[in-house]
């Protein structure tokens, strides 16, 4: 029974450094606290108060409890190793084998330690330059993006949409919401480039275009990242394109500029005006703390102007012809079948990053 013991001591250290590096204790105590809000009669006096706080309850108790179950199970087996049963050897090495993978895959939330890593997402992509099929392209990563979040267990929305006037979309701003959902796409921030036979060119020629993802960690407690107000310029106009009742009939679409760093963010796809300027400056918030995690600066104050990500720093490479390759950039991990990834299987790209951004840091 030796060996199994020491596994098991094994599994119940590198378990207690993993508890205590990802402050699970911490968050134990965030989740108590609010589940004992969310049990307030009152909370509801305030709808909007009240839903951030049952965002913020799911969030949290979808970090704390996968590592308390195994915590439970860990305990129940060392008492039961305790009382030196030897008929139950063969079960206590199946479920300490269990236990050992499922450390194995929880400790991946090692990975996500940065400032923002545990938060919600905003995905904002914007076709560049291949006209038409730069545009097709942005809605190909539009659904890439959906796939993932659906097969990954995370919920997604699309917060806005401009569609192109023949096919695709112009821009699209997307919501995804789960456990470390900024840390783990975080690294899908920057140019993608496309390279196929156009289906849009009567020579069906080869055409090359591209379109910019912006990775923007999703800031829902406004105090994270403070605004001034005399930082803003807030204009209000009458939504364009398609819409439901009263939208192009009210000025309801709402344009945020932060004017310290010329960062514009227009919302009109809600028919009230206040529900667009507060997307808009959820967004802006948002844009702000990724502008802040790469200038690395501690106040926004310090930041200078100019958009995060840029039409220079190209990350992917999805070839559909001559040969089938999505290729990273700065990692080197490839994938031969684009399709599977414009499916949605990503993982790969996502894993490699982080892995070479752990190394990095280490060297560092």
């Amino acid at each position: 029974m030796q060996p199994l013991k020491k596994r098991l001591a094994d599994l119940e250290s590198q378990f207690s450094d993993a508890f205590t590096k990802l402050g699970i204790t911490e968050k134990q105590r965030e989740r108590d606290a609010l589940e004992v809000e969310m049990s307030r009669p009152e909370l509801w006096n305030n709808p909007a108060h009240a839903t951030e706080v049952n965002k913020r309850f799911s969030v949290v108790d979808a970090a704390v409890e996968p590592w308390l179950t195994l915590q439970t199970q860990l305990r129940d087996i060392v008492e039961l190793m305790e009382l030196g049963d030897e008929s139950m050897l063969g079960e206590f090495e199946g479920q300490v084998t269990a236990m050992e993978a499922q450390l194995d895959e929880l400790k991946k939330a090692l990975r996500f330690t940065g400032r923002f890593d545990n938060h919600n997402v905003i995905l904002r992509l914007s076709a560049g330059v291949g006209g038409t099929d730069a545009q097709d392209f942005t809605e190909m990563l539009e659904r890439m993006y959906l796939r993932w979040a659906e097969r990954s267990n995370l919920s997604a929305a699309i917060v806005e949409r401009s569609a192109g006037e023949e096919a695709g979309v112009k821009t699209s701003v997307l919501q995804i919401e789960g456990p470390y959902a900024y840390g783990k796409l975080q690294g899908e921030h920057g140019v993608h480039r496309l390279v196929r036979l156009s289906p849009f060119n009567s020579d069906n020629l080869r055409q090359t275009s591209f379109a910019l993802v912006e990775v923007l960690p999703q800031i829902d407690a406004p105090d994270e990242i403070q605004l001034d107000a005399k930082d803003l310029k807030i204009d209000v106009y009458r939504a364009g394109g398609h819409g439901g009742q009263s939208v192009n009939t009210t000025d309801s679409a709402v344009r945020v500029t932060h004017l310290p760093t010329n960062i514009v963010v227009a919302i009109q796809n809600e028919r009230s005006q206040i529900q667009n300027k507060e997307t808009a400056l959820k967004i802006l918030r948002s844009k702000l703390a990724q502008l802040q995690l790469e200038q690395h600066t501690s106040s926004i104050t310090d930041l200078q102007a100019g958009e995060s990500a840029n039409w220079g720093s190209q990350i992917r490479n999805y070839v559909l012809h001559p040969y089938t390759l999505v290729k990273d950039t700065r990692t080197k991990y490839e994938e031969k079948d684009p399709q599977a990834v414009l499916d949605g299987k990503i993982d790969g790209f996502i894993a490699s990053y982080l892995e070479s951004e752990m190394g990095d840091a280490v060297q560092d």
